[in-house]
């Protein structure tokens, strides 16, 4: 006779996709009895830009909706509308998100400055 779960298990298709949660739980030691230190989590970085901030960057790539896209510090990603892909503007940070910041453009940077 089956479980619950295996019953489940039984159900799944092929060509479906699903969704599965990993839930931490308390793992012992089996040759000492003690309990594993999970792995200390880390907190969250903060995004390496501020509001108000001016950095001159290149655009890098063209997002989906036509603004500029350019990367600074650990790859983070910065949107800035009205740029063309390989050009080199300054830009002041309008909005910072956790994983993505919105700048406008200060000045149109030439490649020989």
């Amino acid at each position: 006779m089956l479980g619950p779960i295996a019953e489940k298990l039984i159900e799944l298709q092929a060509d479906e996709t699903y969704r599965v949660a990993v839930l931490p739980s308390s793992v012992t030691n089996e040759t000492n009895n003690t309990d594993v230190d999970p792995q200390p989590e880390q907190a969250p970085q903060t995004p390496p830009v501020e509001k108000g901030e001016q950095r001159t960057v290149e655009i890098e790539d063209i997002g989906d909706q036509g603004d500029g896209i350019t990367r600074v510090e650990r790859g983070f990603v910065v949107i800035v509308p009205d740029t063309k892909q390989s050009e080199r503007v300054t830009i002041e940070i309008t909005d910072v998100h956790e994983n993505v910041a919105f700048a406008e453009v200060v000045e149109r940077v030439s490649y020989y400055e």
